[in-house]
């Protein structure tokens, strides 16, 4: 019997990579298609190391990306966006990658969904996830992907081609609005650890932010390090979970903590200052604008997520946060954030309006690149 196989390809976007499927490819019942995916990424996986599918056992690398033509008049692309659980296998949907965004445009124009243009090619996209719309500015020339270039970014080994980023009105436009609460600030009561200040932000992903002093660190500690303390990991989920019942997200805790691992995000903050990094690398005080470290998937993240930063970001310029209180962002100015990788650079657009503030747009520049395209063997059923 001759096995079966499915279209993809394998492409980094940020400091993430994931699998890219074209939808049409895939079988159109949501649960078969699911449990198809999880499997060739090669969860559920007990030994949480995907040693018999395409993952990389990690939440930077158990990604999916569905892609296909856009059904709106206004975008080129529609792009969903699956985490796939390493242990149970679940594929948590609720949420975007920032990072893979990077690589959805290259991946339109490589698999001749977009036509390229000389120079530069613009790729609108709308992301479903979250129902909100991305540009990305892809380099090209002679009708290909330009991938080489001198850009880097912390996290990333190696340098790429510059695309720029433009996230528009990336805040929740619904009922819950860029503050959940209607507040800047909030106090959540948690088991174990009594009441937090914390701030509810959706924008880029829903994130809750908390002062890195209330979790008894310092913003400066390392993921290899943290990720080995099951005890605190704990604590962050059990915080987590809480915020996503308090931000609408959620029934309950359980249901938070078994059905939506990947959003709300958690992250901490601190004021700025030096550190050494991932890499060994001394970030120096003066270049960075805030310390900060985001929890994904359950542990630390290596670097810092995409959707994360957009939330940093537009809670950076939002007077009164937790994030404003310790940030050295001035009005107008990109954040700087100290991540465990090193510097990631994000600017917010915000505006006030009468129903209160608005995200008008975040902007970030990425690279991305192709590392594997063919075909990927399904298993046998």
């Amino acid at each position: 019997m001759k096995p079966r196989t499915i279209r993809a390809v394998q492409m980094r976007g940020g400091t993430s990579k994931g699998l890219f499927f074209l939808a049409k490819d895939l079988p159109a019942d949501k649960a078969q298609r699911d449990r198809l995916l999880a499997r060739l990424i090669g969860s559920p996986d007990p030994y949480a190391r995907h040693t018999d599918g395409l993952g990389g056992a990690t939440s930077s690398t158990s990604k999916v990306v569905l892609i296909s033509p856009s059904l709106r008049e206004d975008c080129d692309i529609d792009y969903l966006f699956g985490a796939v659980a390493i242990e149970s296998g679940l594929i948590d949907w609720s949420g975007n990658c920032g990072n893979l965004s990077a690589a959805v445009g290259p991946f339109s124009i490589s698999a001749g969904l977009v036509a390229p243009r000389e120079g530069q090619t613009t790729v609108r996209i709308w992301q479903q996830n979250i129902q909100k719309k991305i540009i990305a500015h892809v380099p090209t020339h002679q009708g290909e992907v330009v991938e080489d270039g001198a850009f880097m970014e912390d996290g990333v080994p190696f340098a790429g081609a510059e695309i720029v980023l433009e996230f528009i009105d990336p805040a929740d436009s619904g009922k819950r609005g860029l503050l959940p609460s209607g507040a800047a600030v909030d106090e959540i009561e948690v088991a174990e650890l009594g009441r937090l200040r914390v701030s509810l932000i959706n924008a880029g992903n829903a994130t809750v932010f908390v002062r890195a002093q209330s979790l008894q660190l310092s913003g400066k500690e390392l993921p290899e390090v943290l990720n080995r303390d099951l005890r605190l990991l704990a604590r962050l989920e059990a915080i987590r979970a809480h915020a996503a019942v308090a931000m609408g997200l959620a029934r309950s805790v359980e249901d938070a903590s078994k059905n939506r691992p990947a959003t709300p995000k958690l992250a901490w903050v601190a004021a700025p200052a030096g550190y050494r990094n991932s890499a060994g690398v001394d970030i120096d005080k003066g270049s960075i604008d805030i310390l900060a470290r985001i929890v994904s998937m359950g542990k630390v993240h290596h670097a810092f997520t995409g959707t994360g930063s957009i939330a940093l970001a537009a809670a950076a310029a939002l007077p009164g946060t937790i994030v404003s209180e310790v940030a050295r962002t001035l009005p107008g100015l990109a954040t700087r954030i100290g991540h465990p990788s090193g510097i990631l650079t994000v600017a917010a657009l915000l505006n006030e309006t009468r129903q209160g503030w608005r995200v008008e747009k975040a902007t970030m520049s990425r690279s991305a690149r192709r590392l594997m395209q063919g075909e990927v063997f399904v298993p046998p059923a």
